[in-house]
């Protein structure tokens, strides 16, 4: 696969940030998901949290990315109540405040009651180990990304 298709088939599972499947590339290997946590093992710092940052709130009624779009539907997120958009929307600044980014985590594997837990848990979090958790998070929505390619 040449550089420019490899990085058009998985940039996707990226967030906004194309970076990754471009560094991904260089990376050798077979596991194509190691190759990915190489590429953010060697980010910098500003890297790192700009792909964090290129993740949409939770919840929020914004424009999304079509995986992101159908990730949150499955967790329903896309048909809360106004009680419930009134909990995110919270947490979210919060999060936001406390942090810088966005809060990230892979609702393919959680609810909407579990995802509001998370937040308020992770608020706890100093902020570096909560920049580890939302890598840890992106990769996982990747590899589930990955898996829908295949």
């Amino acid at each position: 696969m040449t550089r420019n298709d490899f990085i058009n088939r998985y940039a996707p599972l990226f967030e906004h940030s194309p970076w990754v499947a471009a560094r991904a590339y260089d990376i050798p290997g077979d596991n194509l998901m190691s190759r990915f946590a190489a590429a953010l093992d060697a980010a910098t710092q500003d890297e790192r949290l700009a792909l964090i940052r290129a993740h949409p709130d939770l919840a929020a009624k914004v424009d999304l990315t079509d995986a992101s779009a159908a990730e949150q539907q499955g967790a329903g997120l896309r048909a809360l109540t106004e009680p419930e958009f009134a909990a995110f929307h919270g947490l979210n600044a919060a999060y936001r405040e406390k942090f810088g980014f966005p809060f990230v985590i892979c609702v393919r594997e959680n609810t909407k009651n579990s995802i509001l837990a998370a937040a308020s848990r992770r608020l706890r979090n100093e902020p570096a180990a909560e920049q580890q958790t939302a890598i840890a998070e992106i990769l996982k929505i990747a590899r589930y990304r990955l898996e829908a390619l295949a």
